[in-house]
């Protein structure tokens, strides 16, 4: 997208080669790709943009995405044959979940029945108007199972705006911070992009992902620009995430 005509920096011109370790692209089992159709077309839409490789992350959330590793697998399953049938051979695609901490949430957890990322790290969230009464607890679930716990988009969480100080305390109890790389826009409003930046600034963030889930969602993320300085901030972050989870 750069080109001697255009000094506009495109995010998704440093995305070419990384891995998306959050997005919604498997069909049918959540609130992103409703059919196989709208999986393909969003993996074609990342193929345009040099992402191949992918950490599908369909919601497990309590009495609304009633997921659990058997409708992931087989989703992922549907999913993969229909890219062989497709003749799109040049994708890899895992499967994890991101993890809503409601009160369902320590019950899989102690049950064995959560999905990590390479078998080490464990994406949540949580509500983005307050926080879960059992977070405390959950975290100290989440650290007795051995995992490594990844904090879904940070700065969308709404309360902690107020409260900065949280975010320091999240990063001293061992809690890793995964930022939408559509934060940066201004596509969840501008008290988001703010806070995506400012957690930057400050070093907080470890990984970064999509959290794709639909069309419009990935042709926004193609429209994201970032300065000098910020493309500096995120190569690290980038670098970091394909590392651990290529």
């Amino acid at each position: 997208m750069i080109s001697i005509f255009n000094k506009k920096k495109y995010l998704v011109d440093l995305l070419k080669d990384s891995v998306d370790i959050h997005n919604h692209i498997l069909p049918g089992i959540d609130d992103g790709a409703q059919t196989i159709n709208d999986s393909i077309d969003l993996i074609k839409g990342f193929l345009e943009i040099g992402v191949s490789n992918f950490i599908a992350t369909p919601h497990i959330m309590h009495n609304y995405h009633n997921n659990t590793p058997e409708t992931i697998s087989k989703a992922l399953q549907v999913l993969k044959e229909e890219l062989i049938k497709s003749k799109i051979y040049n994708v890899h695609i895992a499967a994890s979940a991101e993890h809503m901490i409601d009160d369902n949430f320590e019950a899989i957890l102690l049950a064995d029945k959560v999905m990590p990322m390479r078998n080490e790290y464990l994406l949540v969230e949580m509500s983005y108007l307050q926080p879960p009464i059992n977070f405390d607890e959950s975290v100290t679930a989440i650290a007795y199972k051995r995992y490594f716990q990844i904090l879904a988009h940070p700065e969308r969480y709404n309360f902690l705006h107020a409260r900065p100080k949280k975010y320091l305390e999240y990063k001293r109890r061992g809690i890793l911070f995964q930022l939408n790389a559509l934060s940066l826009g201004d596509f969840y409003g501008k008290e988001v992009q703010k806070m995506a930046y400012k957690l930057l600034e400050e070093e907080f963030i470890d990984f970064m992902g999509s959290d794709v889930h639909n069309m419009n969602q990935l042709n926004a993320l193609k429209e994201v620009t970032i300065t000098t300085k910020t493309k500096e901030q995120l190569v690290p972050i980038i670098t970091r995430t394909i590392e651990n989870f290529y």
